[in-house]
């Protein structure tokens, strides 16, 4: 939080300060709203026309003990005057409903933070249930920050005395009185919140007046009360020209499958069975019906994606979403659909594992399996998501690879992309070129099921298609889908899968070079660590040090022109969030090249401080080698 000018207040107004970005995490109980009032805190920012990045934090149980520190629910954002691209390394400012959440951030708040505090849920019990043995509030534990300390519970219950909510109802209130006074703190306009839950409530009046008048009441407290030295103000960000909108990766992702089947003038089916994280991709879709998208909330995860295949068996593009316990379970039907050669869109939105892990944490963990996992030879397209706002271009993508090379496409995605949000220009759909599909429909004298385009990919006909009737399924094939156990038929059949997807590399471009093109590191990343690896490189060069970047959107086949663009760095950092998986990969495609790993799997994204930190290191050892 940098203080970059002040205005001066006139008598009996409180200074108002001029801040270039900010950043500020709620943390509460799962009960308290924190999800929604960090929802409600972005989208305000976002119409105020900020730049913007979130990362939200959710129990990893379902039903935590209400009061624990497991049960503890985080959202934290940044918001600018400036271009930014991730949610902050360590917050200025933490909102604690209770002693849990006040334990567990403490220790991400920067030296010198603001901490506002529940004093109203400092009881002993309260304390009890977090594991406190005595009250941080006065055991010195918050000396070397500012503490501002308001019994929110009480000043609920006193905004709405004439409410004929009960008083449990009332306390549920609280995170919107919390709302208004950081609104009041950072100069935001209450308008947006108080329509926004004039539609939430529409059918329950009561609850609309109560969480108005907590918001009135907190935003208003923080003028009458005088509980800060002043207002602050983040201006607006200079972003490019554009018309933009607020949008988390979940719904991007949904917004570009439809794109996606609307370029190749196919019908979308979205199959799936619910899922943290990935349902919100089902969810968003449902609401797609009059765009043509047919959803359906499959029994398991394999009925979902042989829902899927039978969809695009009949002539529709199947799609199903998933994370990685459900990855595991679509195994053999994904080595049906690259048997059979149907296009099909597979989601995976990536969290930590192995098994039920963390369900609400973050990692890039089912790289490997995504390109490897699968018995047999069953080869398969695979690319990553960078963040929210790239989702719609990268569904998109998935939906072009899968039809024109009739395969199966995994998709990556992970936490930090499907539950975070940042602003979207809206893109010009009359530029959007389409490739849609021609299905075949004459069959000729030497028609083959399984003959070959200029992309090795195979005829695709509807079934039912007079005199085109043909056979599919898991068992080889000849070109003419007559079931084959000639042992050089499998072995041409498997060639040509293999050829296939490593053909996919001939349409997409090779990454561009962020810094000098030549010198001793080049960074290499994927998926969401993006943002924090352009930043961390960013400081690196601010700090007089040569340092360059490379992110890969496409993981599988890796792009051409990567093996030249190596041999000009005398080493290559590999951060990801998991145990190595990208630089496997690259050591045993690209061998010629010393790669340095650097890996993180705490259910957390990296740092920026700590991926600059490794930059430094790594660019010290090289100096020495």
């Amino acid at each position: 939080m940098t203080t970059t000018s002040a205005q001066d207040p006139q008598p009996g107004e409180l200074p108002l300060q001029q801040l270039d970005r900010v950043v500020i995490r709620f943390a509460g109980d799962s009960g308290d709203g924190m999800q929604v009032t960090g929802n409600q805190f972005t989208r305000t920012s976002a119409l105020f026309g900020n730049d913007l990045a979130t990362l939200p934090d959710f129990p990893a149980e379902i039903r935590a003990p209400a009061g624990t520190r497991p049960g503890v629910s985080g959202f934290q954002l940044q918001f600018s005057s400036e271009d930014i691209h991730t949610p902050g390394d360590a917050p200025d400012v933490l909102v604690a409903m209770n002693p849990a959440a006040l334990m567990v951030n403490i220790g991400t708040l920067k030296p010198g933070g603001v901490i506002v505090v529940n004093t109203g849920a400092f009881r002993e019990t309260d304390l009890k249930k977090a594991k406190c043995d005595t009250n941080p509030l006065e055991d010195g534990t918050l000396e070397g920050y500012r503490v501002i300390e308001v019994d929110i519970n009480a000043r609920v219950n006193e905004a709405l005395a004439e409410s004929p909510l009960s008083n449990k109802d009332r306390q549920r209130c609280k995170n919107f009185y919390t709302l208004g006074l950081m609104y009041w703190v950072y100069s935001r306009p209450l308008e947006p919140t108080l329509a926004w839950l004039e539609e939430k409530f529409a059918k329950k009046p009561e609850l609309v007046e109560a969480n108005q008048l907590a918001l009135k009441a907190g935003y208003n407290a923080g003028d009458i009360r005088e509980l800060f030295q002043g207002q602050y103000e983040v201006p607006k960000a200079k972003l490019a020209p554009g018309t933009y909108r607020n949008i988390m990766g979940n719904e991007a992702l949904a917004i570009g499958l439809v794109a996606g089947a609307r370029l190749a003038n196919l019908k979308p089916v979205f199959c799936s069975y619910p899922i943290t994280p990935a349902s919100g991709v089902l969810e968003a879709l449902a609401a797609y019906k009059n765009h043509g998208i047919v959803t359906i909330q499959s029994e398991d995860e394999i009925a979902a994606i042989c829902s899927a295949i039978g969809a695009s068996f009949s002539g529709a593009l199947g799609m199903t979403g998933t994370s990685g316990p459900g990855m595991a379970l679509k195994g053999e039907a994904m080595g049906l659909a690259i048997s059979t050669e149907l296009p099909l869109v597979i989601v995976d939105v990536q969290r930590a594992g192995p098994s039920t892990g963390m369900p609400t944490k973050v990692e890039q963990s089912d790289l490997l399996s995504s390109i490897y996992g699968r018995n047999g030879d069953a080869p398969m397209p695979v690319i990553a998501i960078s963040k929210p706002s790239d989702a719609f271009d990268m569904a998109i993508e998935a939906c072009r690879i899968a039809v024109q090379y009739m395969t199966p496409v995994i998709l990556l995605s992970d936490n930090f992309i499907a539950n975070g949000a940042e602003p979207w220009p809206l893109p010009d759909l009359d530029a959007m070129e389409p490739f849609e599909v021609e299905f075949t429909t004459e069959k000729s004298d030497d028609f083959l099921s399984f003959g070959r385009n200029e992309n090795l990919a195979r005829p695709w006909v509807k079934p039912g298609t007079p005199g085109m009737e043909f056979r599919i399924g898991g068992l080889e094939k000849a070109p003419t889908s007559n079931i084959s156990y000639d042992p050089d038929n499998h072995q041409a059949m498997t060639d040509l899968r293999h050829a296939k997807v490593r053909k996919v590399a001939d349409s997409i471009p090779t990454p561009e070079v962020e810094g000098p093109e030549s010198g001793e590191l080049l960074v290499v990343g994927w998926g969401s660590t993006v943002g924090i690896l352009k930043q961390a490189c960013d400081r690196v060069r601010a700090g007089g040090k040569d340092v360059s970047r490379l992110h890969l959107t496409h993981v599988w086949p890796l792009p051409h022109g990567l093996d030249e663009i190596f041999s000009k760095f005398d080493r290559i950092l590999v951060p990801e969030m998991n145990v190595e998986q990208m630089t496997v990969l690259l050591r045993g495609e690209l061998p010629e090249h010393t790669y340095v790993s650097y890996n993180k799997v705490t259910g957390q994204p990296f740092l920026v401080a700590e991926v600059a930190e490794r930059i430094e290191a790594t660019l010290a050892e090289t100096k020495k080698a």
